[in-house]
């Protein structure tokens, strides 16, 4: 079998800006074809043209030697790591997994050792700071939730005010524990918003509510920052969403900075390395919670590797969207807050070509915080 090409797709992921990427890897066998995705947040173009520079080097290959391919594209053009490179990387390799899957007739994560769980645990999104997001948190703990993920805090007309955001978003996150009990676990995404200060103070204050975890509590250039962060925390922190490979997850792993790591299979590596890095983290009992807000191909990606990852213990689940599920059609299952292993071929997902085309590309921007003297602030 050999590669005979590859098309990327961006697709816009709401009708308000936001846009998925992807690629499709073709071979020789007719009608074998694998699917992959490495959206990247305002730049979608960009990782369209890393992904399609790899075209060149891959005709002619065999689509069934992945390690040897992922070090090829790896090492071989000498600039390595950042979003940008580990991101098209990651999206061809998990395409050569779905075509192994297809090609061998078994779910990806029974070709990586089995199952190591019968169901996936999920969690899911809601805001508690205000009546329409409080409703949603109740609306998933009906759903069978049992661990629902929230922000810090609500960022008022685009200005960060640290004492009023830090005491209110601790406030509602309290609230929040009152309405759902302690049956269901809170998980806090800090995205980064908070000054080491700050994500002090904000631990401290949010500690009654008992969160599972805070992640991205600091921004990811420096460990030694997370590190003195986590020494003043009472809360237990995550991160990793931001990091890539496991040359990026090394340190964070050794000094056990963390609770919980995060990988991103579109971003890190890809399906084979996050496994590794989850078994770095194995050999020092970290257990490993998959980033996953993109769309159904890495919802997919993330359900194998946490199917037969023994320390993927709770997995992001997004839900909804305009045409979410019209895009990409998946065959994965969720039942009551938990997925069920994938038992399709390869990922178990397919792109709807004449529904992306239906949705193209729009201009998109992650939200721009200031501090009240028109600062930039972290978003």
């Amino acid at each position: 079998m050999k590669i005979t090409g590859l098309k990327t797709f961006v697709v816009a992921s709401g009708p308000r800006g936001g846009n998925w990427v992807f690629v499709k890897v073709y071979t020789d066998q007719d009608g074998l074809t694998g699917l992959g995705e490495g959206t990247v947040t305002s730049k979608a173009q960009t990782i369209a043209a890393a992904i399609e520079e790899h075209e060149r080097f891959l005709v002619g290959r065999d689509p069934m030697n992945i390690e040897w391919l992922w070090q090829a594209m790896y090492r071989y053009p000498r600039w390595r790591g950042g979003p940008v490179l580990n991101s098209a990387i990651s999206a061809i390799e998990m395409a050569l997994w779905d075509i192994k899957g297809k090609a061998l007739g078994a779910p990806v994560w029974q070709l990586l050792g089995g199952a190591a769980r019968e169901r996936i645990r999920l969690y899911g999104h809601a805001a508690p700071h205000g009546d329409a997001g409080m409703r949603r948190v109740e609306e998933l703990v009906k759903m069978g939730y049992t661990a629902i993920k929230t922000g810090p805090f609500a960022v008022r007309d685009g200005i960060v005010n640290p004492t009023r955001d830090v005491r209110e978003g601790a406030a509602a996150i309290r609230r929040m524990r009152e309405v759902v009990g302690e049956a269901v676990d809170i998980l806090i995404d800090a995205h980064g918003l908070l000054t080491p200060a700050m994500a002090v103070d904000f631990a401290r204050q949010v500690e009654p509510a008992r969160p599972m975890w805070i992640e991205e509590i600091t921004q990811p250039e420096d460990l030694s920052t997370l590190a003195w962060v986590a020494e003043r925390s009472p809360v237990p922190l995550a991160t990793g969403e931001r990091l890539f490979t496991k040359w990026g997850f090394n340190d964070l792993i050794q000094q056990r900075a963390v609770a919980y790591i995060q990988p991103d299979v579109s971003h890190d590596g890809g399906i084979l390395e996050t496994k590794k890095i989850a078994a770095m983290a194995e050999a020092k009992f970290i257990e490993v919670a998959l980033h996953g807000a993109s769309s159904e191909v890495l919802t997919a990606a993330n359900f194998h590797v946490d199917a037969c990852t023994p320390n993927c213990t709770i997995q992001e689940h997004p839900l909804g969207g305009a045409w979410r599920y019209e895009v990409v059609r998946t065959s994965c299952e969720v039942k009551g807050g938990y997925a069920l292993l994938p038992q399709a071929p390869g990922l178990g997902v397919e792109l709807d070509e004449s529904e992306a085309a239906k949705h193209p590309y729009v201009a998109d921007f992650r939200a721009h915080y200031t501090f009240a003297d028109g600062a930039v602030a972290d978003a």
